[in-house]
């Protein structure tokens, strides 16, 4: 038996953990119950062979399995990060870190999360992003460069919360 490494695990937090069980759920029930209507009334139209509702629904069948069988995948390699161990003295995974740019003087609010749940718009970014990988480890008051598309970033991170 070889020892697992954090590369084995799929890091999340509990909100998204819980998000992608519920889209399982949701996918499993209500998913499946919809394509088989859908297969049921494309079959009606007769002759399956020519008869492009029955194709569509078929592809919509396959993505949808596609997707149960990668959320399944995804939540059996989920590690979930505990609140209660979590260091809110340098940044980690499910800390929200407050940021100012130091070119901009502008204020940034990002939560730190796994891979499978960042949505910037939503103000969470991944870990492994540009910007996660340049401020883990990192504690209030100090200073960070980001290479990032537009070039480079000065942060500075201002506060940490769990």
């Amino acid at each position: 038996m070889t020892e697992q490494t954090l590369a084995d695990y799929i890091v999340l937090t509990r909100e998204g953990y819980e998000k992608l069980k519920a889209e399982l759920v949701r996918l499993r029930s209500e998913g499946r119950q919809e394509i088989s209507k859908m297969l049921e009334e494309a079959r009606s139209f007769g002759d399956l062979s020519e008869n492009a509702e029955y194709h569509a629904a078929k592809d919509a069948q396959a993505k949808l399995e596609s997707r149960i069988q990668w959320l399944e995948y995804q939540l059996g390699k989920a590690r979930i990060v505990d609140e209660a161990d979590i260091d809110a003295s340098k940044v980690s995974l499910g800390t929200t870190v407050t940021l100012l740019d130091l070119d901009t003087s502008k204020e940034l609010k990002y939560t730190i999360v796994g891979s499978e749940e960042a949505d910037p718009k939503a103000g969470k970014i991944s870990v492994a992003s540009p910007v996660g990988q340049a401020i883990i480890g990192k504690a209030p008051g100090e200073k960070v460069e980001v290479k990032v598309p537009k070039g480079i970033r000065k942060l500075m991170i201002k506060d940490i919360k769990v």
